[in-house]
Formats: structure tokens, sequence, C-alpha cells
């Protein structure tokens, strides 16, 4: 199976002063943003990226060209079902005076049931269904494409990526609030045939190395059942969740 890495965009101004920044045009990334792009660029030089997909605001595609200019990176590809939340008149308000409207508490209790008001207002429930249809569409493209050692990259949104991780844990909507994303984090994913295999969440600053799968063990890897199991009392680390024992 594939390595999805989901990445968040860098740190903006919106998000250091406390603001729902939505889709707002020209909401790029800030110095803090911009120096930890920097790092997250470093992580991935010696990682081959099959793919790198990203939403089409402009955060994202910031932090996407930075890993693009590796070396032997591919062109970021932009599709919209990665991108953020669509929050209708909340989008652009301070996070502390949305905190006192009445639909907070949903937004936080009951995610699955909310959706936001105004024209253009989103269901969480909608951006969840189209996050995961891209993220397990993207998955299968590259397999098919690559081979079950390829990994890709997608880079989105905190909400968007809480959705995708949800899924792959098996949680129910309501329950994503629980997970947490900062800021150039990556969690990692894998699909397989049978379950799906959470192998990172928000890891800010880990060697990610142990995500490629040496050479000589290509040759070798047959793709089967195998692939769908765990590890019986937790392996041998990172490299070895949910790939096949030989």
């Amino acid at each position: 199976m594939a390595t999805l890495l989901l990445i968040r965009h860098g740190r903006t101004k919106a998000n250091a002063d406390g603001v729902l920044a939505g889709w707002t045009p020209g909401v790029g990334l800030d110095e803090v943003g911009r120096e930890q792009v920097e790092r997250l660029a470093g992580r991935l030089d010696r990682i081959p990226l099959a793919a790198l997909v990203t939403s089409p605001l402009e955060r994202c595609q910031q932090t996407a060209a930075a890993v693009a200019a590796l070396d032997g990176h591919p062109p970021s590809v932009v599709d919209e079902r990665l991108g953020e939340v669509r929050y209708g008149d909340w989008e652009g308000k301070s996070l502390k005076v949305l905190a006192k409207d009445p639909l907070w508490k949903a937004v936080q209790r009951h995610p699955s049931a909310v959706r936001f008001p105004g024209e253009g207002g989103e269901s969480l429930r909608a951006m969840a269904e189209r996050a995961v249809g891209a993220a397990r569409e993207w998955d299968a493209r590259v397999e098919a494409d690559h081979g079950p050692d390829a990994i890709w990259a997608a880079v989105s949104h905190g909400d968007v990526i809480k959705a995708i991780v949800a899924d792959a844990l098996g949680l129910h909507l309501d329950q994503f609030q629980r997970i947490v994303i900062d800021p150039c984090s990556i969690s990692v994913v894998r699909y397989t045939p049978l379950q799906t295999f959470v192998v990172r969440v928000n890891d800010t600053g880990s060697d990610l190395s142990s995500l490629v799968v040496p050479r000589r063990r290509r040759r070798r890897r047959r793709r089967g059942e195998a692939d769908s199991d765990a590890v019986v009392g937790g392996g041998a680390g990172a490299g070895g969740a949910g790939r096949s024992r030989e």
C-alpha cells in the first residue's frame, strides 16, 4: 500500500491572530510559517515523493512549493477537495467572538450536524466526505501508477486533515475535534485492502526516513492480505507498521 503524508500548511497571520481565515483570498504564510516550511522541506529532502497534491489556497500552495522545489520531487497538483472548510458567515471573524455564538457548542460536540451559516456555508459532513474521497482516490491512483511502496503528500488545512485522520481511525466525525493538527505537522496514513493504519499524527519534528522501504526489500515484497495485518505486539518501529513481514 502507498503511504500518505498529510501536511498542514505553515502558520499564517490569521492563525497567530486567532482569526478564522477560511477561503479569504491573500492569506499567506507569516514569518514563522515560512520558517516552519523551511524545516519541513529539510525533513522531506530525502523522502521520494511520487505525487504532491495541494489545496488551492495560497498558504497551502506556498507550503507545497517549498516541497516541490526539492531535487527529484514532483510539481504540486491542485485538488479543490482538499480546500478549507467553507465557513460562510463565520469566515474572517475572531475565534473569541465565534466562541460566543450558540453554534460553537455544536461545532465542538456534534460537528456532524453542523452547517455553517450564510451563503456558501458548508456542512462539516460534506467537507469530510470530499476530503476523505480525495485522499482515498489519490492514494489508489498513486499506488496503481507507482507501486505499493510509493509515498505521496497532500497539503491541506487543520480541520480537513482532522477529518481524514478521524476516518482512518474509524472514528465518527463527532469525535474529530479530539485530534490536534498543528501548522506544518505531518500525519501519516496507509490504506490497505482490509483496514487503514495511522502511522503518525501531528508529527512536527521526527525523522521520516523509516517510512521509506529499502530497495532490496521492495524487490522481495508481494502484495497480499498480509499488508492488512497489524504487527502483533507492536513490531520494531514505524517502518514496519502495516507492512507485510518477510
